[in-house]
């Protein structure tokens, strides 16, 4: 079989990687477009020019260094999108922190391993977000904070965490109020800022983003300057972004799709960033789209049949809309029309990837027909190799289905502080196994046909059941629990489980939701709940939760 005949794609490109760092870049494009719009964040009444998001970036990160951060440390951020995460992600990368991302539906339980796992320093958080009391949980699991002077905390549960700064204008014990990070920078941090910027390398890890595994808690992908520098800005390229662009970004800035696809996609071609609501709201999305007449606009599918299905929907002026990108899972074709048609987005695009790949392998082009935006996932993105191979690692013909597997600038460094997992996901040629299952056709479209056996897709969240079943075995009454996916016409799965109780156990279901609110975010609580006596199984005494499902399905009708 020929080169052409198998299933291996390389992207090529005109335009060179870029190899700089995340605050040089940043400099550049301020130097280039310093009077234009950076960022308007619609719930904070925020409208800043690039210079203005500058003088801000530059006083936090110096305050950051004052404050006795030092280059290579962890620093988390647990809050929904606001203008401080922003000034964070810039700041951080400024100072040579490496910013931990904490998805803000974590409760105590993941907040903690994430913590550990990382070995943050330091932690922003937001005061309050819906439910949650972030400072109240962190009150929890560190109650030392109370009687310990700012940036001095000596936490039995969280060692290596001594600084905590709290998005809010309230005082708490403890606490550094996020402003007054800009109150301690000084002329010497700043010398060391501008030092700084001469010293790091693209290649410093620069980010950690926790995504599930299949083997119990979330592993925590290590990515650097030049992998998402690079991603971002390929991405946005591909959907033609210039600085006349305004991308409406109502995606979380925790993942990879606001922070890199839609922050970085922005800053490396001089665009304009709106932020329509904390998280996701049809209505302020719509509402930011017409009000700042932006260009593009980012979401879930899910996201989009959101705003679609909105009573005001034809009230809303959306005719400034050109392109935009949609990933997270696979959009039907009737949606895919009215996202064109109705919402004007005629360039929008179908993107996808893994946060290990920094995120995007493949991306449609405006340019493609209907069938080819809806139908795969597009083409190779420049500088990223992908093949697809079968079981016993051998590159497969065209139109023959495989494991998708990938290499090149975007695949992440590792998992932070786990060489055993990091060798089970990049071999020693360097390809990251994605677990995802796909086929090439003879023009190298791909697409998506399987995924990893157990991952659940809940409304763009990867959930991974290994990982819900770990923190079930922690209930005092629960002998052992499978997790799996059950369909839902609105977030396209849901979650199940069905519980063995110890001998002597009792189990309420109200009360084991309640047990799980607490302690695990919110997506990850599961929709459908039965105590049974036994699992079906194979002869083997393999667990066959096929057979879960497609009992489950019959039940719930």
């Amino acid at each position: 079989m020929t080169s052409s005949h198998l299933s291996y794609v390389c992207g090529t490109s005109d335009t060179p990687l870029i190899f700089t760092t995340i605050g040089r870049m940043f400099d550049a494009t301020v130097s280039a477009f310093g009077e234009r719009d950076a960022v308007t964040v619609c719930h904070q009444k925020i409208h800043w020019s690039y210079n203005q998001l500058k003088s801000q970036v530059d006083a936090c990160a110096a305050g950051m260094i004052a404050l006795g951060l030092q280059p290579g440390e962890r620093i988390g951020i647990w809050s929904p999108n606001n203008i401080e995460w922003l000034i964070t992600q810039f700041a951080t990368a400024k100072a040579g922190l490496i910013l931990v991302n904490i998805n803000p539906a974590y409760r105590g339980f993941e907040l903690e391993h994430a913590l550990t796992v990382s070995g943050c320093s330091a932690l922003i958080l937001a005061e309050t977000f819906k439910s949650s009391n972030y400072v109240e949980m962190v009150r929890e699991l560190a109650p030392e904070i109370d009687r310990c002077q700012i940036g001095n905390l000596k936490s039995k549960k969280l060692p290596d965490l001594r600084l905590v700064s709290v998005i809010s204008e309230n005082s708490h014990n403890g606490f550094l109020n996020f402003s007054e990070f800009a109150d301690h920078a000084d002329d010497a941090s700043t010398n060391v800022l501008q030092e700084l910027a001469t010293t790091l390398q693209p290649d410093d890890p620069i980010n950690i983003q926790f995504t599930s595994g299949t083997t119990g808690a979330p592993k925590g992908a290590t990515l650097t300057h030049h992998n998402i520098i690079n991603n971002g800005y390929f991405v946005a390229k591909r959907q033609k972004f210039t600085e006349a662009d305004k991308l409406c970004i109502p995606v979380p800035l925790y993942h990879c799709f606001g922070m890199v696809m839609g922050v970085l996609g922005c800053v490396t071609h001089g665009a304009s960033m709106v932020f329509p609501s904390e998280a996701f709201e049809p209505e302020a999305t719509l509402k930011a789209v017409a009000a700042e007449k932006c260009t593009a606009l980012y979401g879930v599918p899910t996201m989009f049949i959101a705003q679609l299905e909105t009573s005001s929907f034809k009230s809303h002026d959306l005719s400034s809309l050109r392109t935009g990108a949609m990933a997270g899972s696979p959009c039907p074709i009737e949606v895919m029309k009215r996202v064109i048609n109705d919402m004007h987005m005629r360039d929008v695009t179908i993107a996808y990837g893994m946060t290990e790949t920094s995120p995007v392998s493949f991306q449609c082009s405006p340019d493609d027909p209907l069938d080819k935006r809806v139908g795969t996932v597009g083409t190779i993105m420049p500088f990223v190799e992908v093949k697809i191979i079968d079981s016993e690692g051998l590159t497969v013909g065209r139109s023959i289905q495989g494991e998708l597997v990938t290499r090149g600038y975007s695949v992440m460094q590792g998992y932070w502080n786990d060489s055993a997992r990091t060798a089970d996901a990049i071999d020693k040629a360097g390809w990251m196994h994605t677990g995802d299952l796909a086929v090439m056709d003879d023009e190298g479209y791909v697409s998506i046909t399987g995924r990893s056996k157990d991952m659940i897709i809940r409304g763009g969240e990867n959930i991974y059941p290994r990982e819900i079943e770990e923190f079930l075995y922690t209930h005092p009454a629960i002998a052992d629990a499978q997790v799996f996916g059950v369909p839902d016409d609105k977030l396209g799965e849901a979650v199940a489980v069905w519980i063995q109780v110890k001998p002597d156990g009792a189990l309420d279901l109200e009360s084991l939701r309640d047990f799980c609110k607490n302690k695990i975010a919110h997506y990850k609580i599961p929709a459908y709940i039965k105590v049974v006596d036994e699992f079906p199984m194979t002869i083997t005494g393999k667990i066959q939760k096929f057979i879960m499902r497609d009992t489950m399905i019959d039940e719930i009708g």
